[in-house]
């Protein structure tokens, strides 16, 4: 028989040999995004935060659950996610050598920051594919760094983003600018691309941390091998959340209007608190739902996941796809030369948007994945890093991977 050498094999993985834990965290992490993004477009007498005040008691409620479970926790969980994709990449093409791995990440890069940068000019300014492709860029001299270097990088970056001088530290009381709601086709690159540049350039400061944890987690294969690391990921989901929930409260109440604003030296503290506090409940996240996917795999009617978890990890699987679907329905939602909702849906309905978008998309991918299909982006992502590469050999129906599940 003949075997192929690591060079004839420099392609993405097959659906069947991924693991069911990264690709189930990706799938509910896109909600979260969905949910940290869409109450900035809100208009609002006096907006905190991103949130119109004097709303109904619904409005404090999910303003409460949201500064508390997802705002400043989703992107941390993102950025995990991203690193240890990074690191399945390159413990897949190591043996090609450190630098064409690395002209290979350079390649994904490069597309990730045309994607995002067409996103943010034309759809949603927020857009962080562009800060994803400037931060794999930088990376891909951090993917052969020993575990020591990575561990400074992570907790360094920590400290820095977590300074009450820091950007993120900042309480915004300003409604969406024209850069957000653009009221004229002709100013919209103007308005919008000094801001995704901003974005893209120092957005990946914030995203350092997770992204070094994450590449350190990909190297041991902890997110695919629950089974093996289990005191670990127990510690880190408890100790992420409960940390993340505790950290929240002084500004999630804030925000609900349950409390008020002290001056701002201590309010810069504990937003800074906030932040810090988002990026641990980030790797927690990762965590549980790494136990959860184990959980789901141990039935007792089997190790296939069922309907629900599948689409799931379906959409996990076309991550890209799917967030810039969100885009699509937040430019038409919001924008004032389209619906313009801005001013009449309440957080309560920006909530309920974000999830039936994310559930739309979810089912969307999950009908690609009957069809034997990858998401758009996914697939030019894919053909621009690798080039053109011989399909896999596909497992007999119902055999399970030896990696995409844990013993």
């Amino acid at each position: 028989m003949r075997i192929a050498t690591p060079e004839r094999q420099p392609g993405p993985v097959t659906p069947e040999a991924r693991a069911l834990g990264p690709d189930l965290a990706r799938g509910a992490m896109l909600l979260f995004i969905a949910l940290a993004n869409t109450h900035y477009f809100l208009r609002g007498q006096t907006v905190l935060g991103g949130y119109p005040q004097h709303g109904s008691a619904a409005d404090k409620a999910v303003t409460w659950l949201l500064a508390t479970f997802v705002d400043g926790r989703a992107f941390p969980l993102f950025g995990l996610l991203f690193g240890y994709g990074v690191a399945r990449i390159v413990r897949r093409q190591r043996a090609r050598g450190h630098w064409r791995v690395r002209r290979l990440l350079w390649r994904r890069s490069a597309v990730l920051m045309v994607i995002g940068l067409t996103d943010a000019v034309l759809l949603y300014v927020g857009d962080i594919l562009a800060a994803y492709g400037v931060l794999l860029f930088l990376g891909a001299w951090m993917v052969f760094w020993r575990d020591r270097w990575l561990a400074a990088l992570a907790v360094a970056a920590l400290v820095l983003t977590s300074l009450p001088s820091a950007g993120a530290s900042t309480i915004s009381t300003e409604g969406p600018g024209p850069e957000i709601l653009p009221p004229a086709l002709s100013g919209l690159v103007a308005d919008r691309l000094p801001v995704a540049l901003f974005v893209a350039l120092l957005g990946p400061i914030g995203f350092l941390c997770p992204f070094a944890v994450g590449l350190w987690a990909g190297r041991r294969r902890i997110l695919e091998r629950p089974a093996h690391h289990l005191p670990l990921l127990r510690a880190v989901a408890a100790g992420g959340i409960g940390a993340a929930v505790l950290g929240a409260q002084p500004i999630a109440l804030l925000l609900a209007g349950a409390t008020t604003a002290p001056a701002q030296p201590a309010l810069e503290r504990l937003a800074a608190l906030h932040g810090m506090t988002g990026t641990l409940g980030g790797l927690g996240y990762a965590a549980l739902l790494s136990l959860l996917a184990l959980r789901l795999d141990r039935r007792p009617e089997g190790p296939r996941p069922g309907p629900m978890t599948a689409a799931i990890a379906a959409a996990g699987q076309r991550s890209m796809t799917c967030y810039l679907m969100q885009s699509v329905t937040w430019a038409v939602v919001f924008t004032p030369l389209l619906l313009d909702l801005s001013g009449t849906l309440t957080v309560t309905g920006t909530a309920l948007l974000a999830t039936a978008t994310w559930a739309a998309t979810v089912l969307l991918a999950d009908r690609m994945r009957r069809a034997g299909r990858r998401g758009p982006f996914e697939t030019l992502t894919r053909f621009a890093t690798y080039g053109r590469t011989r399909p896999e050999p596909r497992p007999p129906a119902g055999a399970v991977h030896p990696t995409a599940h844990c013993p």
